[in-house]
């Protein structure tokens, strides 16, 4: 590929007063002068913060980055940007994301970088840094941190999918309190993010199918050494990439995107992949619709038996040989000749790999489940769309029919749910309104509601649960998700009510309110637009500029991207 002149020489290459001062406050910090020579100057992204448990040992891994870069012949900097802890940060993390992309981007846009290196890990880590360095445009290269051990929970493996099982237990009163203080103590083991395949592995899953990372990256256990060595190849990577100018828009194609759409369906991915591939696409400029997932994935079989769609963890996932020996079983369906951040085609770069373990991962002709991807549905209570995960649901619920229990909002829920009078039963269907983009605000993970206590009582382990919210990678059951236009916008879906009948059939994609169009209508001009909570500060500007989750729930101004270019100087 065309080599270009260094970025960086923007700055460290000027004469007169603004050389003399970017060069020597660079300098400060015992930076001797042949490194500002035109060396590419590689920055590391970090989401480091004691305040992302997953992303807790990222110092660590930074300097195994920079020991890459500097064999390669570049000069490392590392800078911080917003980071978003999944399991602390409320409402919801996912309020966030767009803000932390917003800073990623003008970090990388505003300083002398020729390539980025993202360290990301939990769960928005991810998404945000793709983002923000999409809209740059400069080589850039993903190191993951790495999914924790298995949890061991009294004799039993155990991660955090179980948080949802002992949850219900609890709650059925088959756990005592100071059963959960133990099980709480047993999840967690060490470094890394959730060791299932939950949104944050997905992210890491979805990255290497996109070509944005090393083949392995994936699914290397945050504590293994081997973690280390792919941050130390990919320091030297990325200086590859810029000596080649192989940027994000030479690697995130249409068929790229195609391709990390098949994996995700392969793997049993989080929901939330959905949100999170579809903002990316839009900052690419890349022509991506919710059908696409459907459409891309429907012929494509569950081949990784991972929690929570299956048996195993993460760390049996790296043992089995990680994410390259599904993408080779995938061969005769992807898009081969996608380019990733080695340069080399997708299909070439993974045909070496092996599969160590067909109980973890299975084959393409005998597949651990039939069913996978994302299902979208369509009808009347989703005009424009709403999705569900089939590997994760109960079969027998795929086609049913029963009476809405509806929720206004997530405190409506809290309030009713344990109330013995609560007038439900398994075959009814939960409905949680107002939980989307706009409504909550941000889209809270918790569509997969937790089931009344009666219901529990008698065995019941699933029911239908729809809402406009989404649900956590970690989750299960039979849960629609993403249901659009949400319910603070004013369609079908913010005016169904208790007592009416809902029509789901996944195989046939409908989601439909058995209520006439006559009285839809009368319902909707007696409904009155939730009253904003607050004009000021950057939840007004999300509230009010944020789009529907089928578009991807990025903020509308930040669609497509600005490019590296800056013009002006600072002094």
């Amino acid at each position: 590929m065309k080599k270009t002149e260094r970025r960086s020489q923007g700055w460290f290459g000027k004469t007169g007063k603004d050389g003399l001062i970017y060069r020597s406050w660079f300098k400060k910090q015992g930076i001797p002068t042949h490194e500002l020579g035109g060396k590419p100057i590689i920055g590391i992204c970090n989401t480091w913060s004691e305040l992302t448990p997953c992303n807790s040992h990222f110092r660590e891994l930074a300097e195994f980055v920079k020991k890459g870069v500097l064999e390669a012949g570049g000069y490392p900097v590392e800078f911080p940007v917003m980071s978003l802890g999944e399991t602390l940060m409320k409402p919801t993390a996912m309020l966030y994301r767009n803000l932390a992309s917003m800073d990623t981007e003008e970090s990388i846009r505003a300083n002398p970088l020729d390539g980025v290196v993202l360290l990301c890990g939990c769960d928005k880590t991810t998404p945000s840094l793709v983002m923000g360095a999409a809209s740059v445009n400069l080589p850039t290269i993903v190191v993951s941190g790495g999914p924790m051990l298995t949890g061991r929970y009294r004799g039993t493996e155990v991660s955090t999918s179980d948080i949802w099982r002992f949850s219900e237990e609890a709650r059925s009163g088959k756990m005592t309190q100071e059963d959960l203080y133990v099980a709480e103590s047993a999840l967690c083991r060490s470094d890394g993010h959730c060791g299932v395949m939950g949104t944050a592995s997905t992210m890491a899953c979805m990255v290497e199918s996109l070509g944005l990372s090393l083949p392995g990256n994936a699914a290397i256990p945050a504590p293994d050494t081997g973690r280390k060595v792919l941050a130390h190849l990919s320091g030297m990577e990325i200086v590859k990439m810029v000596e080649n100018d192989l940027k994000l828009s030479d690697i995130l194609t249409r068929e790229a995107f195609e391709n990390a759409i098949m994996v995700n369906a392969a793997i049993g991915g989080s929901t939330n992949f959905v949100i999170h591939l579809l903002a990316i696409a839009g900052r690419m400029g890349i022509p991506l619709t919710l059908e696409d997932f459907d459409t891309f994935s429907s012929n494509i079989p569950l081949l990784a038996n991972l929690q929570p769609s299956g048996s195993y963890f993460m760390e049996d996932f790296y043992y089995a040989g990680g994410l390259p020996p599904v993408i080779r079983q995938l061969k005769d369906r992807l898009n081969n000749q996608a380019i990733t951040v080695t340069g080399q085609e997708i299909g070439k770069i993974n045909e070496r790999f092996e599969n160590y373990n067909d109980k973890v991962i299975a084959s393409i002709d005998r597949p651990f489940n039939a069913l996978s991807g994302i299902v979208v549905l369509k009808g009347n209570l989703c005009e424009t769309g709403a999705i569900i995960k089939p590997s994760a649901a109960s079969p027998e619920l795929m086609k049913h029919t029963g009476k809405a229990v509806v929720f206004e909002d997530i405190d409506d829920y809290k309030n009713k749910i344990d109330d013995p009078d609560l007038e439900i039963d398994e075959h009814s269907i939960m409905v949680l309104k107002n939980v989307g983009p706009k409504g909550y605000p941000g889209m809270p993970e918790v569509g997969n509601m937790g089931l009344p206590p009666k219901v529990l009582a008698k065995g019941i382990k699933d029911m239908i649960r729809i809402s406009d919210g989404r649900m956590s990678g970690t989750g299960f059951g039979t849960v629609v998700l993403h249901a659009t236009p949400e319910a603070a916008e004013g369609g079908n879906f913010a005016v169904v009510k208790t007592g009416d009948l809902i029509e789901l059939d996944v195989e046939q994609r409908k989601l439909n309110l058995l209520v006439s169009e006559e009285e839809l209508a009368k319902r909707k001009a007696a409904w009155q637009k939730p009253a904003a909570m607050t004009e000021r500060g950057y939840v007004s500007l999300y509230v009010k500029h944020v789009e529907q989750a089928n578009l991807g729930a990025d903020l509308d101004f930040l669609k497509g991207n600005s490019g590296s270019e800056v013009t002006k100087d600072s002094h």
